[in-house]
């Protein structure tokens, strides 16, 4: 009875720690967007062992023409506005220029590390998205490796079911036949179990959804009918690589989890994966990372750290980081 109460009390902190966040969440995004827009130079401080630069121009297809209806990126993905309303209303039509040193969604150290993945793949391309929302690397490095040749298939684990008809959409439109297409809804984990995911009214208001491990059985049971939460599998690691034999790239960004998970996965990830693209959500998480991917024998290709801001004395993460790893075992420098 002590866990039940336990999760009980949990709950309503939560939801005000939540409201909370959400504040902040609006003040960091009119913060990054003021920073791609005046301060665009800081996307230039990534430290690399490849030329990403020269990765996304060598990508970058020539000679696209607008889709009515959509944006179209650099590579020739196909973006609805409706997935990011705030940001891309009235983009509809246009062709984006290659994203140097960013765009709305992502910048040089995140595109060139995705594509670096592609680059190292032969033959085929397979590739995980933990907490893939619409889809973007899903569709940005399938569409890649599919123009270069490869067979491709795409993997997707998103816990908000209006993100994850999205992703469906967003595949569909560029071109994905169903059997290059895995989507699940659920929680990325080390191992299996039931967490609960916030709910929200519009798919698209919110990216940043976390969800909340380890709930009972009553807790739940209780939520699921208050409609605030979702009881969502867990799925495993160890459960998405098992029907093949190699991993091209498996790209985290799950809101803060992300050590707890590389940490927990390393046996399953030193076998199956042969690079690793994550997203980092705080310098402490960053350090865990290296830490524990350098002891493992991996080799760090780019990096950029978190882009902060100080909010009453505390670090607030502007933009999220990133870090490009390549699994020596399988891709041979």
């Amino acid at each position: 009875m002590s866990l039940v109460h336990d999760i009980a009390v949990r709950i309503p902190t939560i939801r005000r720690l939540r409201d909370a966040r959400d504040a902040l969440l609006r003040e960091r995004d009119e913060l990054a967007t003021r920073l791609l827009t005046n301060e665009g130079d800081r996307f230039f401080h990534y430290a690399a062992v490849f030329d990403p630069q020269e990765v996304m121009r060598r990508h970058a297809v020539a000679g696209l023409q607008p889709s009515p209806g959509y944006l179209t990126n650099f590579l020739g993905v196909r973006i609805d506005p409706k997935f990011f309303p705030t940001l891309l209303q009235g983009r509809d039509g246009q062709v984006e220029d290659i994203p140097i040193p960013a765009n709305w969604h992502a910048d040089i150290a995140e595109w060139g590390a995705a594509l670096r993945a592609v680059d190292l793949s032969r033959g085929t391309f397979t590739m995980i998205e933990l907490g893939c929302g619409w889809g973007c690397w899903m569709n940005n490095t399938g569409v890649a490796a599919r123009r270069n040749g490869r067979d491709v298939h795409v993997i997707g684990i998103e816990g908000d079911e209006g993100h994850l008809g999205f992703a469906r959409e967003a595949l569909a439109t560029n071109g994905f036949a169903p059997d290059q297409v895995t989507l699940r809804r659920g929680i990325a984990a080390p191992t299996g179990g039931v967490a609960l995911f916030p709910r929200q009214e519009a798919a698209g208001t919110h990216w940043g959804l976390e969800p909340i491990f380890g709930a009972t059985d009553e807790a739940c049971r209780r939520e699921a009918q208050s409609g605030r939460y979702d009881a969502l599998p867990m799925i495993a690691l160890d459960e998405l690589v098992a029907p093949h034999a190699r991993i091209d790239l498996l790209h985290i960004d799950i809101q803060g989890g992300e050590a707890d998970f590389i940490v927990g996965c390393l046996p399953s990830l030193q076998r199956t994966v042969a690079y690793i693209l994550v997203g980092t959500h705080s310098r402490q998480i960053e350090g865990r990372i290296i830490e524990a991917l350098l002891q493992a024998g991996w080799v760090l290709e780019i990096e950029r750290a978190a882009i902060i801001a100080l909010h009453e004395g505390r670090p607030q993460v502007v933009v999220d980081g990133v870090q490009g790893w390549r699994n020596p075992g399988l891709t041979p420098g």
